[in-house]
């Protein structure tokens, strides 16, 4: 892709970040997450390995901190297989356009995200209005413009499989944007669930800046379809995870994650819904 084409990238500090951040966990020898204020990107592939793939490109201003990570975990001159994204929102896709323009490797995203990676469509503005903390009053500084990418970025495979990376499934859990999606590894019951559900209160920050874990739906401000949500988080409780990262929030595992998905699934539009926004309608809720 033409450095040149008409890309809106988004430069702007975000004044916001955790105690976490800068920080990395290795959960699985071939999964690894970093946290880049208060997002968390995902590394997926052995170290030793020269096929691996990155999941999700952090807040804007930051392709040279994950580069560094690159260095550190896979070593110098290495780039990924590919670049998978759960969704297009700024704070998952703002390094992206310095990667690729450094790396030249395909991007996919589930067909619905593609608009607001193509530059055809701009997501709806933040809600402000929402019910929530000091971070959901701030969101009117949180870009909302698409990206262009051109061809460089490209359809998920329509049968779940996730390119390179066999042993994954993507699960299409709409309802904070269109086409988010999660990925699931069966076999040790892992699950990389993006924003659609997380593990912290995300609107608010003191529990952001302190990382408090719950299990929580999806950043309020930015979540447009509350119904789909809810059917997201329903369908990823179903999938009985062990182990699950989140884009937002640390790792969560066993007994009080199974315990966190059943309470938020039955207690959903107590736990997860605001009271009020622009986007919420709590009487067609189910």
């Amino acid at each position: 892709m033409d450095k040149n084409e008409g890309q809106q990238e988004h430069h702007q500090f975000i004044p916001m970040t955790s105690i976490t951040s800068g920080g990395g966990i290795q959960v699985k020898e071939d999964v690894y997450y970093y946290t880049d204020q208060i997002v968390n990107i995902g590394f997926i592939g052995h170290p030793d390995s020269d096929e691996w793939v990155l999941v999700d490109a952090g807040l804007p201003r930051s392709a040279p901190e994950i580069k560094s990570v690159v260095v550190h975990r896979f070593g110098r001159n290495s780039k990924p297989a590919a670049i998978i994204l759960t969704h297009a929102h700024f704070d998952h896709v703002g390094g992206l356009h310095d990667l690729i323009q450094e790396w030249d490797v395909p991007v996919y995203a589930h067909e619905q995200e593609l608009p607001y990676l193509q530059g055809k469509k701009d997501y709806p503005e933040p809600d402000k209005t929402v019910e929530g903390g000091m971070l959901a009053k701030m969101s009117f500084l949180y870009p909302h413009e698409a990206i262009n990418l051109g061809d460089a970025v490209q359809p998920l495979p329509e049968d779940h499989q996730v390119p390179f990376l066999d042993d994954w499934k993507w699960v299409h859990t709409p309802g904070h944007s269109p086409g988010h999606v999660s990925f699931f590894r069966e076999k040790d019951s892992l699950l990389l669930s993006g924003d659609a559900v997380i593990t912290v209160r995300q609107d608010s920050f003191y529990k952001v800046l302190l990382q408090q874990a719950e299990v929580n739906g999806p950043p309020r401000y930015l979540t447009t379809d509350w119904q789909a949500a809810w059917d997201s988080a329903r369908r990823l409780a179903d999938l009985k995870p062990s182990v699950m990262i989140s884009s937002h929030g640390s790792l969560m595992e066993g007994d009080k994650l199974t315990k966190g998905l059943e309470r938020l699934v039955q207690d959903f539009e107590k736990l997860a819904v605001p009271d009020y926004g622009k986007y919420v309608d709590k009487g067609k809720l189910h």
